[in-house]
């Protein structure tokens, strides 16, 4: 009420006081109760300075545990909503110079950079932005190991840009599939990435193959070489891999052809990717779970959903949204449900045959959250350098709808993997 008295009482003209107060008054009214009783939705504007250096907020952090409902039970922080955080991004490539040009969509044009200023909210309770002082001084002594493709080097990467607000790692390369990130002044701290896209050991026998992205030989069984041997030195392991499985294989156990994916082979049976995803995923958990070290904590990060709109990836779809998605306006269907539902199966079988031992077993389930932010991909707004010969022209000039923009919503995968692993060490 009090803001229908201030209405009726500016100032204006007195003749036109007493009728007309009463128009605002109502539409006001009116508004109010359209609001209370819809679940329309009202996108908060953003208005960016162009200016890089002005984005960057150094707002204080919260160093409360989060995750926790009021009456003390514990709170699922992946289920939620995203909702506007007006103080990101917390850095930008300006103070980050290690963002990797796919993800850099600020430096190649990204017109709309709205997408940065949301942070994910679960119910019920906060999850609170990760604090780079307290993680890193949670982390002394510690190493924290990426498996498997892009989207984990992604992962990697948005973590390191968050802990450069307080200090800078030095990098080296054991081999080119192997990076580390090690922070000394005290910390002792390693961050390692395995570039391991299909988590086993896999092999290139057709450059070109039956879709034109190769055909490969697959090993379901053995865990690849890059990383496996170093499990006993992780105190942490986050395992993801999901989108390689696209790719046309041929599928090995116990070293004898067992079937393929999508070979086109006659007298080969056709496992299809599901198959070759779930054996992959059971290989590598069990590496985890099996390691000689003791005590690591083994994380699965579930798939992350690529959203590609109007066509394929290299037919003309692309990723052009400028807000996330609400609740129930998105769902995961298809490759991508059965992929979620299986991995969350290997997850449960795997912390099962982990029981006793000194292996703690995390899910990492971000698929609710990412589904609903189809604008927080580069599209055409990032750099590529070809990892490979045998990748075609056609990965230089198609949309990405598949990796995260850095600063940007995968900034909540570590949001969640702080609280994960500073939870579990209370």
């Amino acid at each position: 009420m009090a803001l229908l008295n201030n209405l009726c009482n500016f100032r204006v003209k007195t003749q036109y006081y007493n009728g007309r107060c009463l128009i605002p008054a109502i539409s006001i009214l009116l508004l109010v109760a359209v609001i209370a009783v819809s679940d329309t939705y009202f996108p908060f504007p953003v208005v960016m300075p162009r200016t890089l250096s002005a984005w960057l907020s150094y707002s204080s952090f919260s160093t409360s545990s989060g995750g926790r409902k009021a009456d003390g039970e514990a709170c699922d922080i992946f289920r939620g909503e995203w909702v506007p955080d007006p103080d990101a991004p917390y850095y930008t490539n300006d103070t980050c110079s290690f963002i990797h040009e796919h993800y850099d969509c600020m430096k190649y044009g990204k017109l709309d950079l709205g997408f940065m200023q949301w942070r994910w909210r679960p119910d019920g309770c906060d999850l609170p932005r990760l604090d780079p002082s307290r993680f890193l001084s949670a982390m002394r002594g510690k190493t924290l190991a990426f498996i498997g493709d892009s989207l984990a080097k992604n992962h990697m990467n948005s973590l390191i840009c968050l802990l450069t607000r307080v200090a800078e790692p030095t990098t080296s390369w054991p081999s080119s599939e192997h990076t580390v990130y090690h922070y000394g002044g005290g910390y002792n701290f390693t961050v390692l990435n395995f570039w391991a896209p299909f988590l086993v050991r896999s092999e290139l026998v057709d450059a070109d193959g039956p879709a034109h992205t190769g055909l490969w030989n697959l090993y379901l069984d053995e865990p690849a070489a890059v990383w496996a041997p170093h499990v006993p030195a992780f105190d942490y392991a986050v395992v993801s891999a999901s989108s390689w499985f696209y790719r046309p294989s041929m599928l090995y156990e116990a070293g004898r052809l067992v079937g393929c994916h999508h070979c086109l082979l006659p007298n080969v049976t056709d496992l299809t990717l599901r198959y070759a995803l779930r054996m992959a995923t059971r290989a590598a958990l069990r590496a985890v779970v099996g390691s000689d070290g003791g005590g690591v904590t083994a994380v699965l990060r579930t798939v992350s959903p690529s959203q590609y709109e109007g066509g394929e990836w290299n037919k003309d779809g692309n990723c052009v949204r400028t807000r996330p998605y609400r609740r129930g306006e998105k769902t995961l269907q298809g490759f991508e449900l059965d992929f979620h539902t299986l991995q969350v199966e290997e997850f449960e079988a795997a912390k099962r045959a982990a029981s006793g031992g000194g292996v703690r077993m995390m899910l990492m389930d971000t698929t609710e959250a990412m589904i609903r932010r189809a604008d927080a991909h580069p599209s055409r707004y990032r750099g590529w350098t070809r990892r490979e010969e045998w990748m075609k022209e056609y990965f230089t000039i198609s949309n990405d709808c598949v990796h995260w923009c850095v600063p940007g919503a995968i900034d909540a995968w570590n949001d969640m993997l702080s609280h994960m692993l500073l939870t579990s060490q209370s």
